[in-house]
């Protein structure tokens, strides 16, 4: 199980977590959001990624699925590209106030399956993120 590192003034409006296959480029589980409805903690389920939200954080990129049974309006893409604009700024301010060296960026909206290239599979040899987020 892994620790608790950040908790964001502004609650996510989405269902985060990660993909267990896949580690992405910051050393850690690739992230997914699943819209839609709360789900339990722990739910595992299959969804198909539909964009992908850029983000960079102490000089790692890190891509975030966006995970739906439906594609999204214009203005759901806003909004999530919004949210993901303020967890930067919030990210940037925690690491500013633990002296960590780096900023955080959100780059906007990607394409799902470039970021799926982007990671790597997980094999037998991954223990956990390389740094301490």
């Amino acid at each position: 199980m892994g620790s608790l590192d950040f908790i964001s003034p502004l609650p996510c409006p989405f269902n985060y977590g990660s993909v267990p296959q896949y580690v992405g480029l910051d050393g850690d589980l690739l992230d997914a959001v699943v819209l839609g409805p709360r789900l339990p903690r722990g739910t595992r389920l299959r969804v198909p990624a539909i964009g992908a939200i850029g983000l960079s954080e102490r000089g790692m990129y890190d891509d975030k699925l966006i995970c739906a049974r439906r594609a999204v309006t214009d203005g759901e893409r806003r909004y999530i590209v919004a949210f993901f604009h303020f967890y930067g700024f919030a990210k940037r301010i925690l690491n500013l106030s633990r002296h960590r060296p780096g900023g955080s960026h959100c780059w906007g909206w990607g394409d799902a399956g470039v970021a799926i290239a982007r990671a790597r599979v997980r094999d037998s040899s991954w223990r956990g993120p390389r740094v301490p987020f």
